[in-house]
């Protein structure tokens, strides 16, 4: 490599954007204590090399695509303090206890790997009661095991200590909560199996604790709070009470989320200056305290799917901070506090399946930063796009929207063409793979991911990472009339568009042949009319396609997508023909008139009778012309009276 012979003479060696296979006679450097490589693209295995003159103190090759076994050498590194190899592509068994013998280390790292990791020392093997380790720092996420180290028993200090994303059955050992007390700082068990905690008070006496994350367990019974920390996550376990008073134990983040907890928000949550409240999924009910909303402070608010009532306080300050406001499916009332303009932070605001009144919030369109707008399932009213007034600019409004649900409210009126011109960033190509939407308010190592439940597909799912790549627009299920405006076509990004269940009327816009990205078209339970545009056709990812129950007419496109609908697509609609329907067209060219059926003939051949034969004539052709029978031979010989 280029770098080796600038580090040969360094006790430090770092590298950035390397790539290729890692030299290992780097190691052997009797200068280098430090190696420093981590977040780079070495890739191959790492082989074996000379130890005994190395004299490396730490070495970080973490975030790489290193890939192989862990080399015995560095089990013979009798100065390393630090090691960290996490989150890369390692393989194979190892044991532990392997490491407690560098009697220099204090800080061990192998998460992330493909690696099984044994504790041999726990299975009766006391060979090394004479190795205490000095390790204070320990990262074994995701190593395949199936319990705590057992050496750890005798480590006094452990500050930061992760072994999530494993296989740990159980209780959490008395040693975590009583031994390290004084020393931890950082404690993450999230991911196991865990189902007790062995505690012996419910307020856990830490000093310096920061990060606790017991998420994703077993774990039954009473919450208990550590007397300080700033990260508290005890999400998706079987807990069903809190402490009466635990909001004296708020630190920045608490997320209780999935849980069996019921009871009130007390309103002593006020006194604390907390972050991030997710308290979703549990069976609080009562009024959501007010300073949580209006006091600005809070980043996130995630009460969903509780039993909240009441209506929003709409005192909402000038320095409002509000990243994440998720209310869905509790029992508020009233209408959307009118002072949430003030919070320029939003990024997403979810009421859907409340008692919620009140027209359609166009005054919201003024957040520059909110992407999800989620009204579904209220008693919403009005025209959609409101009462923007002319003066105003369309393209200043929802211009960062990506996901609109306005699914079953009372919405009614015709579809302004200018209001979807201010959807900017549906207008826009992507970035195929595209972010994640989060909140770093609160802790940078452990970011809120916002979630969102919506209609994708005709599947009513969650996704609990939303992509700045998910487009939706939803507005089925309302009272909307009028055309479809062309303008929708314009949003080539947009993924999914349910505009079933309306009174919508006239054709299917040709520009929808546009939106080159969309997977999900339903215009199902509509009035819309004409034929099928052939510029659907070009819609090469639509795997969806819902246009029953209409009045569409003609001969249905068969090439591209439109191949591999079945009847499902297009029943209900009497003039359609053509696969996948049983009912065939016929092969003889259709005048221009009848293709807009049985009236529209009748109505041409009696004025035609009218003009040139007479009166007489014309109201005899009119009783004819309702005979099936003699339809064929009156036709013939009015061609016959023209000549």
């Amino acid at each position: 490599m280029d770098w080796f012979a600038a580090i040969v003479r360094s006790p430090v060696a770092t590298c950035f954007l390397c790539s290729g296979k890692l030299s290992t006679s780097v190691f052997s450097i009797p200068t280098l204590q430090r190696l420093d490589f981590h977040s780079n693209q070495l890739s191959g295995f790492i082989q074996d090399f000379n130890a005994t003159s190395s004299h490396l103190v730490s070495v970080d090759l973490s975030t790489n695509e290193l890939t192989g076994n862990i080399p015995k050498s560095f089990f013979q590194l009798k100065n390393l303090a630090y090691l960290d190899i996490g989150s890369n592509y390692l393989v194979g068994s190892l044991d532990l206890s392997s490491f407690w013998r560098l009697g220099n280390l204090v800080h061990l790292s192998l998460s992330h790997n493909n690696l099984s990791v044994m504790d041999m020392d726990g299975e009766g093997n006391n060979s090394l009661s004479t190795y205490l380790p000095r390790v204070t720092k320990l990262e074994l996420a995701s190593c395949n095991l199936t319990g705590f180290p057992s050496l750890l028993e005798h480590v006094k200090q452990v500050s930061y200590l992760d072994l999530s994303c494993n296989r740990i059955s159980g209780a959490v050992p008395k040693l975590v909560w009583v031994t390290w007390n004084n020393s931890l700082t950082y404690l993450n068990l999230s991911h196991n199996m865990l189902s007790t905690m062995q505690v012996t008070s419910f307020v856990l006496p830490f000093d310096k604790l920061e990060v606790i994350d017991l998420s994703s367990n077993q774990l039954q019974g009473q919450i208990p709070m550590p007397s300080w920390s700033v990260y508290f996550d005890c999400s998706n376990n079987s807990f069903s009470s809190v402490l009466p008073n635990f909001t004296l134990y708020l630190g920045d983040e608490f997320r209780i989320s999935k849980n069996n907890i019921s009871g009130h928000i007390p309103n002593s949550i006020c006194d604390s200056w907390i972050s991030v409240l997710d308290l979703s999924f549990n069976s609080f009910r009562g009024q959501i305290p007010s300073c949580l909303i209006e006091d600005g402070y809070t980043s996130v608010l995630s009460l969903r799917e509780n039993q909240f009532e009441g209506v929003l306080p709409n005192n909402i300050k000038d320095q409002c901070m509000l990243h994440t406001l998720d209310l869905n499916g509790n029992k508020i009332e009233g209408k959307l506090p009118m002072t949430l303009t003030k919070c320029w932070q939003l990024v997403l605001l979810d009421v859907g399946n409340n008692n919620m009144v009140g027209a359609f919030p166009s005054w919201l369109g003024l957040l520059p930063e909110l992407r999800i707008l989620v009204l579904r399932s209220n008693r919403f009213y009005g025209s959609v796009g409101g009462d923007l007034h002319s003066s105003e600019k369309y393209g200043e409004y929802f211009s960062s929207l990506q996901i609109l649900d306005l699914a079953s409210n009372n919405f009614s009126g015709n579809l302004s063409p200018d209001w979807f011109e201010g959807l900017k960033s549906m207008m826009s190509e992507l970035n195929t793979t595209g972010r994640i939407i989060s909140s770093f308010n609160g802790s940078m190592e452990h970011p809120y991911q916002d979630s969102v439940a919506i209609y994708y597909k005709s599947i009513y799912r969650t996704f609990d990472k939303i992509l700045t790549t998910l487009t939706v627009i939803d507005l089925s299920n309302n009272s909307l009339d009028g055309t479809i405006p062309g303008s929708l076509g314009r949003l080539i990004s947009l993924h999914v568009l349910n505009m079933s269940g309306n009174a919508i009327t006239g054709d299917i816009p040709q520009e929808f042949g546009g939106m080159t990205q969309l997977e999900s078209l339903d215009l199902s339970q509509n009035q819309l009319s004409g034929d099928i545009p052939e510029a659907l056709t070009n819609l090469t990812f639509l795997g969806i396609l819902n246009l029953c129950n209409n009045q569409l007419v003609g001969r249905i496109p068969r090439s591209g997508q439109f191949a591999t609908f079945q009847n499902s697509s297009f029943e209900g609609n009497m003039g359609l023909c053509g696969l996948p329907l049983s009912n065939p067209c016929s092969n003889s060219p259709t005048p221009p008139s009848a293709v807009h059926g049985e009236k529209s003939f009748h109505v041409d051949v009696i004025l035609f009778l009218f003009v040139g034969l007479g009166f007489g004539i014309g109201f005899a052709a009119a009783i004819l012309i309702r005979w099936g029978r003699i339809r064929k031979w009156f036709v013939k010989s009015a061609r016959a009276l023209r000549t």
